[in-house]
């Protein structure tokens, strides 16, 4: 029954994670449906989403390499736009942890999340004007830190990490492929550091009898995942946001119907 879960599980956050809909919100509501709740779950989610982290990887790994190398006269995008665009969340997230894990990982947060967020999305899709910023090497560093200012609002489950520096993009200036893609790839230091700090604080929880079923999760999460970002990709180009920002708000009803 496990192995089951860890599938489903991997494919939801496979799906998720790239899209604005909220990858957090959807596990939190998976898992709370399927009853795999508590420190043990908490754990297995923080897995499954490096595995989605890793298809980022495989997916732009060339971009990565240029971004790596100390020899690349390549101009455009940089590590400092990707710095830039960590700072905010990093001490948001540093000074918030405590609370967030605390008091937001709930149903009636995530709810509250899909609603805003969606609003959010909605606003950005109706912005006027042609973009700035038609791709990622005409980033400026100013629209870098200000998409990560847009991340801190992800700090709020159901809110969407993906929604957030979307939206944000496409209110600064940048055209959906553009800032579908920085976000997608200041996911990958992101979500490494935050993953990381949370294996840190719930290492304990883990054991050897875990690792067939963390390692399925991870490995669905990673395949599916790959297949969800180049779909992603594509869609964003001709629908852009508002049918995600309906889905939130269907899902957000439904929750709401059936949990309240």
């Amino acid at each position: 029954m496990e192995m089951m879960i860890a599938i489903i599980l991997g494919i939801v956050e496979g799906i998720t994670e790239f899209l604005p809909v909220s990858s957090t919100g959807h596990l939190i509501l998976m898992g709370y449906w399927l009853g795999f709740t508590g420190e043990r779950a908490k754990t297995f989610e923080i897995v499954i989403q490096l595995g989605s982290i890793l298809a980022v990887v495989v997916m732009y790994r060339h971009r990565f390499a240029d971004l790596l190398s100390p020899n690349s006269e390549r101009k455009g995008l940089t590590l400092i736009h990707l710095m830039l665009g960590m700072i905010p969340a990093v001490v948001a997230g540093f000074l918030l942890h405590g609370f967030i894990k605390s008091y937001l990982f709930s149903p009636y947060t995530v709810v509250i999340g899909l609603v805003i967020g969606g609003v959010l999305m909605i606003v950005a899709d109706l912005k006027k004007g042609a973009p700035i910023s038609s791709s990622l090497d005409e980033l400026t560093w100013k629209q870098a830190f200000s998409i990560g200012v847009f991340q801190c609002f992800a700090l709020w489950p159901g809110f969407s990490r993906s929604g957030a520096t979307i939206s944000g993009g496409v209110l600064l200036g940048t055209t959906h492929k553009t800032a579908a893609e920085f976000s997608f790839i200041l996911a990958v230091p992101m979500m490494v550091a935050a993953s990381g700090y949370d294996l840190l604080q719930s290492y304990q929880y883990l054991s050897v009898s875990d690792i067939p079923v963390f390692l399925t999760g991870f490995l669905t999460a990673f395949l599916v995942a790959l297949l969800a970002i180049v779909t992603f990709i594509k869609f964003i180009e001709r629908v852009r946001l508002i049918p995600f920002a309906i889905y939130r708000f269907v899902l957000a009803f439904f929750v709401w119907m059936i949990l309240f």
